[in-house]
């Protein structure tokens, strides 16, 4: 897939949690679900910090502050096939889950509006960038530009998933 349709899909996808955002009651939206596990707040939280985080370290690979290793075979697989295995359960790093909060609707938007800045100011690097140059991701491993580019794709997708999940908990 190109560079240019894992674009489109991502904002596809981000289109979709802004129309989800918008549906949520916002004395809801922090509650625990019936479910356990996070909050809407919190996936939303989760998500767009992690996605501005994969922004930045897409920066680096694409100006060459990275370095030349390999990427994992069984990762390649993950970025080509564009899911996660599905039945398997993975634990967020604890760098990343300390960095998860309950916040507001309004702070929600304010993230996914600064992502689709930050995803439009970074993404013409990708062109030009040296696919041997990768950055580390904590559970992956090196990615380089496109890669990440592609995991922001297969993890916001992930976490919409999420999402409905916790929606139909809510009307269990």
């Amino acid at each position: 897939m190109t560079s240019a349709k894992v674009k489109v899909s991502i904002q596809k996808i981000v289109a979709a949690y802004s129309a989800k955002l918008s549906q949520y009651d916002e004395d809801i939206f922090q509650v625990t679900p019936p479910i356990n596990g996070w909050s809407y707040s919190e996936v939303y939280s989760h998500i767009f910090d992690a996605s501005l985080l994969s922004l930045i370290a897409l920066e680096n690979s694409a100006k060459g502050k990275g370095e030349e290793k390999p990427t994992h075979f069984a990762v390649k697989v993950i970025l080509f096939l564009g899911a996660f295995p599905p039945a398997q359960k993975y634990k967020v790093p604890k760098r990343l889950i300390d960095r998860v909060k309950k916040i507001s609707k309004a702070e929600a938007l304010d993230f996914i509006l600064e992502f689709e800045k930050s995803l439009e100011d970074i993404y013409p690097l990708i062109a030009n960038a040296d696919k041997k140059i990768k950055t580390k991701h904590p559970r992956l491993g090196y990615l380089n530009a496109k890669q990440w580019l592609r995991f922001i794709e297969i993890h916001l997708k992930h976490h919409l998933k999420q999402l409905i999940r916790i929606e139909d908990s809510f009307q269990a």
